[in-house]
């Protein structure tokens, strides 16, 4: 059963509080790091952060609606070789579920580090966030939480929560040591702190945490953000059907690409060392080009984007996790995330699985199973 506790800021702010809070993890003897969004002193950009001394914890900011990337492939890059030093890892929950399966991929591992996940309202577009947060990046937070914890989607200027974030159904961490919670609260006052796991009950004990029942009014919260996202997801998901549905309209689709391969260095689940797209492959002769453009009267340039996307969807649709990096990262808008998350809904829901939902469940397609697809292969048991 979980622990939990309400912890009141008193006269302090979420931002404050928190660095408080996690100023208290970080002074503890057998945890080495903590690995945080934090705002950058340069330009107060909201990255992760490599963090050992408690004390340069006060700009941290895990509730910033930036999203530069899916810190999975940091937290990868930390436990995939031993390193015995123990590090928290503050993790969205589509961070903590794309790391679960990076560690049944065998990239990374789960003993060395405590994962601290925390409520996500969602997030905006990279360069979104810079038009949002402007002069005062520090209070950015602040004024996205008093929207978004009110059902907001859009903001002033016009930015608006991602698509990908707008259609996730796992806004509350799952998988987590601890989790931080603030749907359903006041997070002016107070945000709720739960441990699920025993070493998150450890940490949780060695806080001196008091006891608490959860809220009603955070599974009423929780509850209608659900509504309202499934809501969302499955227009979106219709609409990407209808925009997709047949290899002329999936060119069309996809014509902004430029091959740039930024969606596959932004996604957490392709871990490939070496991506086939990347080799001499498709490094075509010029005749070639030349003979494509005879056959058709012209061919658009370069030629393997579609190619290139369905070999992705291949790929990763039943590891994705629709953290929406792709689209993130992608230089010309397209919209990939929701592309990958309809592709992922359909491989997944085939294989009764769910990526990130939990490590005990084998990846579809890494073992067999006699009764799997009986109605495809017409196998009577």
């Amino acid at each position: 059963m979980a622990k939990t506790s309400l912890c009141d800021e008193a006269e302090q702010n979420l931002q404050t509080s928190l660095a408080s809070f996690f100023k208290f993890v970080l002074a503890m003897e057998d945890i080495h790091a903590l690995l945080a969004p934090m705002r950058l002193p340069a330009n107060e950009r909201v990255m992760h952060t490599l963090v050992t001394d408690p004390e340069l914890l006060d700009p941290i900011d895990p509730f910033a609606p930036s999203f530069p990337m899916n810190a999975a492939r940091l937290v990868s890059r930390l436990t995939k070789r031993p390193g015995g030093e123990m590090v928290a890892v503050v993790l969205r929950p589509c961070e903590i579920r794309a790391l679960i399966e990076l560690v049944k991929l065998k990239q990374g591992d789960m003993e060395n580090i405590i994962i601290v996940g925390i409520d996500c309202p969602g997030a905006f577009k990279n360069t979104d966030y810079v038009e949002f947060a402007g002069e005062n990046p520090e209070t950015a937070a602040e004024r996205f939480l008093a929207g978004a914890l009110s059902g907001e989607t859009k903001f002033d200027g016009g930015v608006e929560i991602s698509a990908a974030c707008r259609a996730c159904t796992h806004p509350v961490p799952q998988g987590a040591d601890l989790s931080i919670g603030i749907f359903g609260l006041d997070s002016d006052r107070q945000f709720l702190v739960s441990a699920d796991t025993e070493k998150g009950k450890a940490l949780f004990d060695r806080l001196g945490l008091s006891g608490c029942d959860v809220p009603d009014s955070r599974r009423e919260a929780i509850d209608s953000l659900l509504s309202v996202r499934r809501e969302f997801q499955k227009e979106m998901m219709d609409d990407i059907q209808k925009k997709t549905n047949t290899p002329e309209k999936l060119a069309t689709y996809l014509s902004g690409c430029i091959n740039c391969y930024n969606c596959r260095v932004a996604c957490p689940v392709c871990y490939c060392r070496e991506c086939v797209f990347v080799t001499d492959v498709f490094d075509h002769d010029p005749f070639q080009y030349l003979r494509w453009a005879r056959r058709k009267g012209m061919i658009k340039m370069p030629t393997d984007t579609v190619f290139y996307h369905i070999t992705r969807m291949a790929h990763i649709s039943t590891a994705c996790v629709g953290c929406g990096q792709c689209s993130n990262a992608c230089p010309n808008d397209i919209g990939l995330s929701e592309l990958f998350i309809a592709s992922a809904s359909t491989s997944q829901s085939a294989f009764d699985y769910e990526a990130g939902r939990s490590l005990e469940e084998d990846p579809p397609l890494t073992v067999f199973r006699e009764d799997e697809f009986d109605d495809v292969v017409e196998v009577n048991h």
